[in-house]
């Protein structure tokens, strides 16, 4: 396997480190619109694994399909992680397809509200781009693994699992996700890209139900105190637009699909004031006779995420609550979650737990995917694959594993 990874930021580079441990792979491009930014993370790699050959730095504009296949042929890159912002999903998307190469991001194509009514009905969903070229890619014998970070990822591979294992009828699939982590010496602080958060909070929120198919709401809806494991306690969650409900049905039924998200009420007041002042807004604006994105603007006045891991404390829950009947054929609900602290993915990696959480999943899939216990073609979710290989290398302790472990609590 010969992987080229799009994208030296936060995850990209938290990618490159766990994938240093691993030999399921014969190279390992970084290569990023910063060459030195890629170069940065082939040396803190290099600084660690003093041995560590595989992996070289490049530039490339993920913009451009045609420069994203230039690259996989120049470097014979066998699979494609994408590991760059929701905008680049697509040129990088049909730059695989068109060099031959398979392919895995982390955030689906975009969704573009309903023009009218964006509150009450649905527009171009995430994803919609992507399934709508599943027979190319099925055709050509290529596989699109969409969808395969944390959230989406591992929260959809919870819900294969408890399909598979765990229930015989499930009522909902409801992906929670909280934290307490703190940033000294910061007033606000994202733990992750802002530019991605204010896409995926401020867009309007969409619920699957059985009945209704997909349906959308107002941003922020349906708070509910949730109870989050590893000692971090109940975190009030609001509704969030986020591929899972868009993925899950696909694959796995149930009668709802959710996705809620831990905010808190200053990141919500924040989010809200962005909007209200156009903040928010990707469309460019004349600032003195230059052209910028109010959004572009919002990120670089803020500390980039990758950056604070040694100011950061606390910890950080991914995980999936499920309710619906077991097995035995009683009522049953119960959290399958993720729990990484900072302190560890620091000491261990060098990597704050945010993007490093997010950046294993993939690397376990593409391990997978090298060993044959994941095969498939077209563009599919994580759901479409058997749950119980991932979860037991994840978690199992290393060299063989990833020795990360997932927790299964009822409640």
């Amino acid at each position: 396997m010969r992987i080229l990874l799009l994208g030296a930021g936060g995850v990209g580079d938290a990618f490159a480190r766990i994938a240093a441990r691993r030999n399921f792979f014969d190279a390992l491009v970084i290569a990023d619109f910063d060459l030195a930014r890629a170069q940065r993370t082939v040396a803190a790699v290099r600084e660690r694994h003093p041995d560590e050959q595989r992996m070289t730095a490049a530039r490339v504009d993920a913009s451009d399909s045609a420069a994203v296949t230039a690259l996989i042929k120049e470097h014979n890159s066998t699979h494609v992680m994408n590991a760059v912002d929701p905008r680049f999903v697509m040129p990088i998307f049909t730059g695989a397809f068109d060099a031959g190469a398979d392919y895995l991001d982390m955030a689906m194509s975009m969704s573009r509200p309903n023009a009218e009514l964006p509150y009450a009905q649905t527009g171009v969903k995430l994803g919609d781009e992507q399934f709508a070229r599943s027979s190319e890619w099925e055709e050509a014998g290529r596989l699109a693994l969409v969808g395969m970070g944390v959230e989406p990822g591992l929260s959809d591979v919870f819900a294969r699992y408890a399909a598979d294992h765990l229930f015989s009828e499930i009522d909902e699939l409801g992906v929670r996700d909280g934290g307490n982590l703190v940033v000294d010496g910061y007033d606000f602080a994202p733990s992750f890209s802002i530019w991605t958060t204010i896409e995926e909070c401020l867009n309007p929120p969409v619920i699957w139900e059985r009945d209704r198919g997909w349906f959308v709401t107002e941003p922020f809806s349906e708070p509910e105190v949730f109870d989050f494991p590893g000692g971090i306690g109940p975190v009030e969650c609001v509704n969030v637009e986020h591929e899972e409900v868009l993925l899950m049905p696909r694959w796995v039924d149930a009668k709802r699909v959710t996705f809620k998200y831990g905010l808190g009420t200053e990141f919500i007041d924040v989010l809200k004031t962005l909007h209200k002042l156009g903040l928010d807004s990707t469309q460019p604006v004349n600032v003195n006779g230059r052209a910028v994105s109010p959004r572009d603007v919002v990120a670089a006045c803020l500390p980039n995420p990758a950056t604070l891991g040694d100011r950061m404390r606390g910890a950080t829950c991914a995980g999936l609550w499920v309710t619906g009947t077991g097995r035995d054929g009683k009522p049953r609900e119960v959290y399958l979650s993720h729990v990484v602290d900072n302190a560890d993915s620091m000491d261990t990696y060098g990597a704050q737990c945010v993007v490093w959480q997010t950046a294993i999943n993939p690397v376990v899939a593409l391990e997978l995917l090298a060993t044959g216990q994941w095969s498939g073609t077209g563009v599919l979710g994580p759901e479409a694959f058997d749950a119980v290989p991932f979860l037991e290398l994840l978690g199992s302790g290393a060299p063989s594993g990833y020795g990360s472990p997932w927790t299964l609590q009822d409640r």
